[in-house]
């Protein structure tokens, strides 16, 4: 049985690096975050329906790679990032997304801690928000009691925390 792991937690925290580095060394996949393909290709500033659009196509790519064979399926975001980044913009959620975070567990959370600099990029939105994101992904893991643990570290000790948190996580 394949264990998903998300790859979860604010903005310019490492998650797409970390997602492609454990992938490579477990030699397993990875869900790239689709939210970044999707606003690459949409031509137009987004809008709030276009976070549920996000979501489901976050969950079919999800879908897609978890029918292939191996240990680990490590996800470059989930669920809880567009509840946050919808609620933090629009000050709601849809429904669907509510409701398919509680139907779409993973097994395990790493939540990337904001001990890497910012890095600027046309889609990130909030430079000085990151200790209020932080808190607000690390409530809700602890609020929801999903099975999670904070990366720390940079560059090659970040990978090498996360892969510790890995291979000794109670699977």
């Amino acid at each position: 049985m394949i264990r998903k792991i998300a790859i979860t937690g604010p903005e310019s925290t490492g998650k797409s690096m970390l997602a492609e580095q454990l992938a490579a060394t477990y030699q397993t996949r990875w869900v790239p975050e689709y939210a970044r393909e999707y606003l690459d290709q949409l031509g137009r500033p987004y809008e709030e329906n276009d976070i549920l659009l996000i979501a489901k196509g976050q969950i079919s790519a999800e879908e897609s790679q978890s029918r292939h064979p191996g240990n680990f399926l490590f996800c470059d975001t989930e669920l809880l990032v567009t509840k946050i980044w919808s609620e933090v913009k629009y000050g709601r959620c849809d429904p669907w997304i509510l409701k398919t975070i509680d139907e779409h567990p993973y097994d395990l959370y790493l939540l990337c801690d904001i001990d890497l600099p910012w890095e600027f990029d046309p889609l990130r939105e909030h430079p000085d928000q990151r200790q209020f994101l932080f808190d607000l992904y690390h409530n809700e893991m602890k609020n929801r009691k999903y099975p999670f643990a904070v990366v720390h570290g940079t560059g090659k000790a970040r990978l090498e925390h996360a892969m510790q948190i890995i291979d000794h996580f109670p699977f």
